[in-house]
């Protein structure tokens, strides 16, 4: 059931979800890529009666601060902080058990952060990061032509990644290949656009592979080129 009983109260949360805590380090980090539905885990001492749960959610870098709040089996929705508005639920026939933890729906890049999960009851609180993050596949194109070695110049980029990538290439064994660092810009949005230039003599077996990588969200994206050897 949904209410917007705070705003004939507008007391009633603060009194409710603040005082001394106990912070608890079970912090972790939930990844995710944008347009996920995500759950951020939490579970306190199991209530047994499913009338007695009650949780806040909150992000402490925001204001309101308040992502969801759960009490007296309601959602107390006015004091939410808008940007959460429609993508925040619990799971509540779970909620008898102690699991408070909160999905969230189609994460982006800035719902990043670290978020609180608050019991009133146990005045006791847990910490879960997020980390949203968003990759594109890379393109080639062909730069010119060397014609110190006969060779030619590939140019590879990719745009709209998150966080900050590594990108590097690859020849036909599978060896990273010597060439200038890659240059990268953020956008006012966040994200990065990385790109970077190799020299690719002409001889037997240049497939050559353009990838870039995030460790941090464990994703890998890569194209591959041909160049053709000299004709005998």
């Amino acid at each position: 059931m949904k209410t917007y009983a705070s705003e004939r109260h507008p007391e009633i949360i603060n009194a409710l979800f603040s005082g001394q805590s106990e912070e608890t380090d079970l912090s972790h980090t939930i990844k995710a890529m944008t347009c996920d539905d995500v759950v951020l885990p939490c579970h306190v001492s199991p209530p047994g009666d499913q009338s007695l749960a009650s949780v806040e959610w909150g992000r402490p870098d925001l204001m309101p601060r308040f992502v969801y709040v759960w009490y007296n089996q309601r959602e107390y929705l006015s004091d939410q902080n808008t940007a959460y508005r429609g993508r925040t639920s619990l799971f509540h026939d779970k909620l008898k058990d102690g699991d408070v933890s909160l999905k969230l729906s189609n994460v982006t890049h800035s719902d990043n952060g670290k978020y609180r999960c608050y019991s009133p009851r146990d005045k006791t609180e847990y910490f879960v990061e997020l980390l949203v993050g968003s990759v594109s596949p890379p393109g080639f194109s062909l730069g010119g032509l060397d014609k110190s070695n006969s060779g030619v110049k590939l140019d590879c980029s990719s745009a709209g990644w998150f966080p900050e990538p590594e990108m590097f290439w690859l020849d036909g064994e599978g060896s990273i290949m010597s060439a200038g660092a890659a240059e990268k810009i953020r956008s006012p949005d966040g994200l990065y656009t990385v790109s970077s230039r190799v020299t690719v003599e002409k001889r037997h077996n240049n497939n050559i592979t353009c990838r870039v990588q995030q460790k941090d969200i464990n994703q890998t994206r890569e194209t591959h080129f041909y160049v053709p050897g000299r004709k005998m």
